[in-house]
C-alpha cells in the first residue's frame, strides 16, 4: 500500500530524526537522493546544463546541495535565487565550491531545471517573484520538483494560481497527499520517493496496490453456491435510460457476486443481454440504487434505504434529495458514488469548489451523511464514514481514517455509462461481503484497470469496460 502523510506528521518525524543526527545530515540525505535521480534524467551528467530555481527555505537548500553534487560530476550548474538576500548559506557555499554559479536571470537553455522554490509548507499561490521564474523555465528542459511542485498544497493537492508543472517530483521521506490528488497530482509528473529514514504515524491518504486488492477480492470455495457468494439487487434504468440498467447489471455480474437480481422497467433489455439475471424483488445481500432512474422515483430509493438491512450503493439519480438522518440511522453500510457535480449538489456548493478541493469535499460528504463516499473524477477518492456500520473497517490492513485515492484509470473512462458499470461492480463487492471502504476502493481500482485494458490509448465504450473486468481481475490474481 502506498501511503501519504500530512505536512505536520512529516515535520514532526523530521524533527525527531534531526535530533539524533549530526547537523545537516538529513538535508544531505535528501540532496544525495535528489542528485541521483537527476543524474538518471539527462543523457550524461558531464557537460549538461542544470538550472536551480532556489527559494529561501530548506527546499532551496536541497536544490543547492544537489546542484553541488551534479557540478562535481561536470554539470554546468546555475542557481537563480528567488530572493538573493535569503539563500541557504551552506547550500550556496557548497555549490560555488563545486564550480557552480549564481545568476539573477534564468538561462535561455537548459537540459534540466530543479524547482526548489517552495517546500511542503507553502500555502496559497506562488508569490510574484516565484511565478516570474516559473514562467521563464526554458522550453524542452526536464523539470524536476524538489519534494513537491511549487504552488501545490502538500496536504490537499489544491492549486491556487500559478504552479510548477513537473516532469518528475522527487519527494523525501514520504508521499504527500498533494502528490496523489488532483489538481496537484497532474502537476507532479512521475513521483520518486527518496527514503531518508523517517518514522511516521498514521497516514492521511493511502492508495491500494495490486497485492492489497488481491487480498480483498472475493474467491469462491468448493462449498460456495450463488447465495453464499452473495446476491446483489439492482434498482436502475427507465424507459428513457434502459442502457443504464444493462450496464449496471454487466458490472455486477463481473463483480464477484453469485447472482444479480434486477428491479425496474428495463427488464426486457436486461434479459436480452444477460438472460442469467433474476427479475423481481427477492432476498439480496446488497442493493445498487440510482443509475438511469430519471426523475420522480426518489420514493423507490428511499424505500430501499429505509427498509433494507443490507449494504446499499447509491449512484446518479438516486443521490437526489438524500436525507442524512436516514442514512445515519441505517443498520448497514451505505456507499455513495457521486461525481463532482452530484457531490456539489449534496454539499450545497459550487462544482468548482469540489473539483479544486477534492479531499475536503469527500471528507465533508462522508461526515455529513454518515456513509462511505466514492468521489469520482480525475483522481477518485474513497472516504469511510466517521461513524456507522463501516467505522473502523480495516479489511485491507490500511488506516481506518485515511482517505483512499485510486491509482488506476484513464481519461477515456469519462464516457457515458462508465459510472453505471462501476456502480454494479461496487454493489457486487458489497454483496460478496466487503466493507463500504473496501468495496469502493476495490471497485474503483478494478474499474480503472479495466478501462486501461479496454482503451489501450483509444476511445472506449462503457460495455467494453465491463467486458474487460475479468481480465483485470485475473491480472491482479496472477502473481
Amino acid at each position: 500500500m502506498r501511503t501519504a502523510y500530512s505536512v505536520q506528521t512529516v515535520r514532526s518525524a523530521e524533527r525527531e530524526l534531526m535530533a539524533r543526527l549530526p547537523e545537516g545530515a538529513l538535508m544531505q540525505r535528501a540532496a544525495a537522493g535528489l542528485a541521483a535521480v537527476c543524474a538518471g534524467l539527462v543523457r550524461r551528467v558531464y557537460g549538461s546544463r542544470v538550472v536551480l530555481l532556489v527559494g529561501p527555505g530548506d527546499n532551496g537548500g536541497d536544490a543547492l546541495y544537489a546542484g553541488a553534487r551534479l557540478a562535481r560530476r561536470g554539470a554546468r550548474v546555475t542557481a537563480v535565487p528567488m530572493d538573493p538576500a535569503r539563500v541557504h548559506p551552506g547550500g550556496l557555499t557548497a555549490l560555488l565550491a563545486a564550480g557552480g554559479r549564481v545568476d539573477e536571470a534564468v538561462p535561455a537553455r537548459a537540459d534540466l531545471v530543479l524547482d526548489g522554490l517552495v517546500g511542503i509548507g507553502g500555502r496559497g499561490g506562488l508569490r510574484p517573484a516565484a511565478a516570474a521564474l516559473v514562467e521563464r523555465i526554458p522550453e524542452g528542459a526536464v523539470v524536476v520538483a524538489v519534494d513537491l511542485p511549487s504552488g501545490v498544497d502538500a496536504d490537499t493537492g489544491e492549486v491556487a494560481g500559478a504552479a510548477v508543472r513537473a516532469d518528475v517530483t522527487v519527494t523525501f521521506g514520504a508521499y504527500k497527499p498533494g502528490l496523489l490528488i488532483d489538481p496537484g497530482a497532474s502537476r507532479a509528473g512521475a513521483v520518486r520517493l527518496v527514503d531518508i529514514g523517517l518514522s511516521l504515524g498514521a497516514p492521511e491518504v493511502e492508495a491500494l496496490q495490486h497485492a492489497d486488492v488481491a487480498r480483498l477480492l472475493p474467491e469462491p470455495t468448493a462449498s460456495s453456491d450463488k447465495y453464499r457468494r452473495g446476491v446483489v439487487g439492482i434498482l436502475a434504468g427507465s424507459v428513457q435510460y434502459p442502457g443504464a440498467a444493462v450496464l449496471a447489471v454487466a458490472g455486477a455480474l463481473r463483480g464477484g457476486a453469485g447472482a444479480v437480481r434486477y428491479v425496474g422497467p428495463a427488464a426486457d433489455a436486461v434479459l436480452a443481454r444477460y438472460p442469467e439475471t433474476l427479475i423481481g424483488k427477492g432476498r439480496v445481500q446488497a442493493w445498487v440504487a440510482g443509475p438511469g432512474l430519471g426523475e420522480g422515483r426518489a420514493a423507490e430509493v428511499a424505500d430501499i434505504l429505509g427498509s433494507a438491512d443490507v449494504p446499499v450503493l447509491v449512484d446518479a439519480d438516486g443521490l437526489r434529495g438524500l436525507d442524512p438522518a436516514v442514512l445515519r440511522a441505517r443498520p448497514a453500510a451505505t456507499l455513495l458514488t457521486p461525481h463532482a457535480g452530484e457531490a456539489a449538489a449534496l454539499l450545497g456548493v459550487a462544482r468548482e469548489s469540489v473539483e479544486s478541493g477534492r479531499l475536503a469535499a469527500v471528507r465533508q460528504l462522508a461526515e455529513r451523511y454518515g456513509a462511505t463516499v466514492l468521489l469520482k473524477g480525475s483522481t477518485t477518492l474513497v472516504a469511510g464514514a466517521a461513524a456507522g456500520p463501516d467505522a473502523g473497517s480495516g479489511g485491507s490492513r490500511g488506516s481506518a481514517t485515511a482517505v483512499r485515492v485510486n491509482p488506476t484509470g484513464t481519461p477515456w473512462l469519462a464516457t457515458a455509462g462508465s459510472g453505471d458499470v462501476l456502480s454494479g461492480l461496487g454493489g457486487s463487492l458489497l454483496a460478496a461481503g466487503l466493507s463500504g471502504p473496501d468495496a469502493g476502493a476495490v471497485a474503483a481500482y478494478l474499474h480503472g484497470l479495466a478501462g486501461r485494458r479496454a482503451s489501450t490509448g483509444a476511445p472506449v465504450e462503457a460495455h467494453q469496460v465491463a467486458e474487460a473486468l475479468p481480465s483485470a481481475w485475473r491480472s491482479i490474481r496472477t502473481p
